[in-house]
C-alpha cells in the first residue's frame, strides 16, 4: 500500500481541513442534538456556502462540505447565530461527547452531557485532538462500540459508572460526581503518558499496561450493550440513515420541518424525534435491510486529494453482492477514515488497483493486491474467494 500523511487531527468549524472539493466544516451539536431551528439553518448553509452535501460522522457530528475560504468567515458567523460554536478553536477541540441518542429525561444523560461539556471549556489541557467522552446512562447501553476513551454509563445492577475505554470494570459514581471523575481520568491519561505528540487513545494507553489509581477504578461491570441499532421506529422517533453517511441539503431541511429536533447518532444515522411513521425523502434510507448499509466508505476521488478512485461508486455496484450480516470497506488510501475497525472484506485503493483484504482493517496485510474495481463488478466472486 502507498504512504499517506495521517494528519492526525479531525476537522471542526473553527478549524477546517481542506479537502478535494473545498473546506470541510465540522459541526459538533451541543448535547449531541440539533433543534429544527439548527438543522434548518445548517441546511441552508450547506447550500449557501458548500456543496449542499453533508457528511454523518462516527463522532455523531455534521460536516458541511465544499465551503470556499471566502464563504467560511460568513458560514462561521451565521453558526454562531445558531449557537453551534465554541468560544474558541482550543476548547472546541476538547468538545468530543458522545450521547445516546436513546436518553430519556429522566435518565440523566442531558445533565451529564451539559455538566461534561462545560468542565471541557478550560481542560484538562493537552488531550489528544482525537481523545472523546460517551454518555449513554439509558438502562441499555448504546455506546459501548463506538469510539470513545471514557464512558459515563450504567453498569449490570443500573448504578452510574465511569470506564476507562479497555478497562474490564468501571468506578461507580454518584450523578454528581460523574463527570469530576470522568475529568480527573482524562487528566491521569496525560500525566500517566497517555498523549505523545498529540496522539494517543485510553485503549491503547491501558492495554500496554497502564494501571489505573485506585481511586479511578473499581469492579464494576458495566451493562450488556445493545445490538448495534438500524434504520425503524424507536420510542425517541425515527431513525433514517444516507448512503455512505452523507446527506443533501433537503433532506436535512426535510427532516428539521417533521421533527421536534434530531439526535445525532455514531452509526452515521440520525433520529428524527417524534416521528411514529419513516420519513420519506429521496436520499434518506429507511429500510433496515437495505443492501448499501452492509457497505461503507470514505469520500473518495475527487473529493479527497488521497483517495485513488471513487470509492462510492464502487462500493455502490458491489453492495448487493454483501452478504446481510457482513460489511464491506472501501478506502480510497491506507488511512481508512471512513472505518479504523475491521470488515468481513477490506478494498484500499492504491496507484495499482485494490488491495483486498479478509477479515480486517486497511492496517493488515492483504490477499490479493492490485485487483481492478472493473474485474470486481464483472467478477464478484474475487471478492469472496469462491471458484
Amino acid at each position: 500500500m502507498s504512504a499517506v500523511a495521517i494528519k492526525g487531527w479531525c476537522p471542526s468549524a473553527l478549524r477546517p481541513m481542506r479537502s478535494g472539493d473545498g473546506l470541510v466544516v465540522r459541526i459538533r451539536p451541543h448535547g449531541g442534538r440539533l433543534a429544527p431551528k439548527q438543522a434548518a439553518g445548517i441546511a441552508v448553509l450547506s447550500e449557501r456556502y458548500g456543496n449542499g452535501l453533508i457528511d454523518l460522522t462516527s463522532r455523531g457530528n455534521l460536516q458541511i462540505r465544499g465551503v470556499s475560504d471566502q464563504g467560511h468567515r460568513p458560514l462561521i458567523e451565521e453558526l454562531s447565530r445558531l449557537h453551534l460554536l465554541d468560544p474558541d478553536a482550543e476548547s472546541e477541540a476538547r468538545r468530543n461527547i458522545l450521547v445516546s441518542p436513546f436518553w430519556s429525561a429522566s435518565d440523566d444523560t442531558c445533565f451529564l452531557a451539559a455538566e461534561l461539556e462545560r468542565g471541557l471549556v478550560m481542560g484538562p489541557p493537552d488531550l489528544p485532538t482525537k481523545f472523546g467522552f460517551a454518555v449513554d446512562c439509558s438502562t441499555e447501553p448504546a455506546l459501548a462500540g463506538a469510539s470513545a476513551d471514557i464512558r459515563i454509563e450504567r453498569s449490570i445492577a443500573g448504578e452510574l459508572i465511569v470506564r476507562a475505554d479497555g478497562a474490564e470494570h468501571g468506578r461507580p459514581v454518584s450523578r454528581t460526581e460523574a463527570v469530576s471523575v470522568a475529568l480527573a481520568l482524562a487528566e491521569w491519561f496525560v500525566d500517566s503518558g497517555g498523549a505523545r505528540e498529540g496522539r494517543g487513545r485510553m485503549k491503547a494507553h491501558v492495554g500496554a499496561g497502564a494501571k489505573l489509581p485506585d481511586a479511578l477504578r473499581s469492579n464494576v461491570k458495566p451493562a450488556c450493550m445493545i445490538a448495534e441499532p438500524r434504520p425503524g421506529l424507536y420510542p425517541q422517533g425515527a431513525m433514517v440513515a444516507a448512503a455512505f453517511g452523507q446527506l443533501t441539503h433537503a433532506a436535512l431541511s426535510h427532516l428539521a420541518g417533521c421533527s421536534q429536533g434530531l439526535r445525532m447518532t455514531p452509526w452515521r444515522m440520525i433520529v428524527a424525534e417524534g416521528l411514529r411513521e419513516m420519513p420519506h425523502c429521496e436520499s434518506l434510507v429507511t429500510q433496515a435491510d437495505d443492501p448499501i448499509l452492509r457497505v461503507v466508505a470514505c469520500s473518495g476521488a475527487p473529493a479527497c486529494c488521497e483517495a485513488h478512485c471513487d470509492t462510492r461508486a464502487l462500493a455502490a455496484s458491489l453492495a448487493s453482492h454483501i452478504a446481510a450480516d457482513e460489511r464491506l470497506h472501501v478506502s480510497g488510501c491506507a488511512k481508512g477514515c471512513a472505518h479504523s475497525g475491521t470488515a468481513a472484506l477490506t478494498l484500499v485503493a492504491t496507484r495499482e488497483g485494490f488491495d483486498v483484504i479478509r477479515s480486517g482493517s486497511t492496517r493488515d496485510t492483504p490477499s490479493q493486491r492490485g485487483v481492478s474495481a472493473g474485474r470486481m463488478i464483472a467478477d464478484p466472486s474475487v471478492l469472496t474467494g469462491a471458484p
